[in-house]
């Protein structure tokens, strides 16, 4: 691994939400601190910093992990997605998961969401057909002091519904 020396900035190139951003950044400054405050992706949110709550869930070369817990120098030269890049077009319009947690009243103060809707944008493309014991166990690795998960349940297998039932339209037509 390269060695960085503390107290010194080092250039960081990512393609945050499929755009190419740099900037620079210490040895020592999370990815979490990062995103906000040197690109400005502030839909990362910074909940407890030890990796427990999930609020910071972001994607890294299209997997799920806490920004709280990787340096932003690691994640030079590495795709990452954030609850910014979920919408369709240039923010207009809200993705499917966003749209049905909408639907499903799937948040309350919206804190941990973010980092909810990047868990589940993960899990259902490994998962794309789960069952309520499924979407509750990915769910487990997130805290949310105010909805309860039910509602957030409901709309992740509304999601896989819809996306079930679209799959199976396009390959009724082929």
């Amino acid at each position: 691994m390269k060695h960085y020396e503390k107290n010194m900035e080092y250039p960081v190139t990512i393609t945050l939400n499929g755009v190419a951003r740099s900037a620079p950044a210490e040895a020592r400054m999370l990815l979490s601190d990062f995103l906000r405050h040197k690109l400005g992706a502030t839909g990362t949110h910074v909940g407890c910093e030890h990796g427990i709550c999930g609020a910071c869930t972001v994607r890294v070369d299209g997997v799920a992990q806490r920004a709280c817990m990787q340096l932003a120098v690691q994640a030079d030269g590495r795709k990452v997605d954030t609850v910014e890049g979920l919408n369709h077009g240039a923010g207009a319009e809200l993705g499917d998961l966003q749209a049905a947690f909408k639907r499903h009243h799937a948040l309350q103060c919206g804190f941990c969401t973010a980092g909810i809707l990047m868990s589940c944008s993960h899990f259902l493309e490994r998962v794309p057909a789960p069952t309520e014991a499924q979407v509750r166990d990915m769910l487990s690795g997130h805290l949310c002091r105010c909805t309860g998960y039910t509602n957030i349940v409901n709309a992740v297998l509304d999601v896989a519904a819809q996306r079930q039932a679209a799959l199976q339209g396009s390959t009724q037509h082929a």
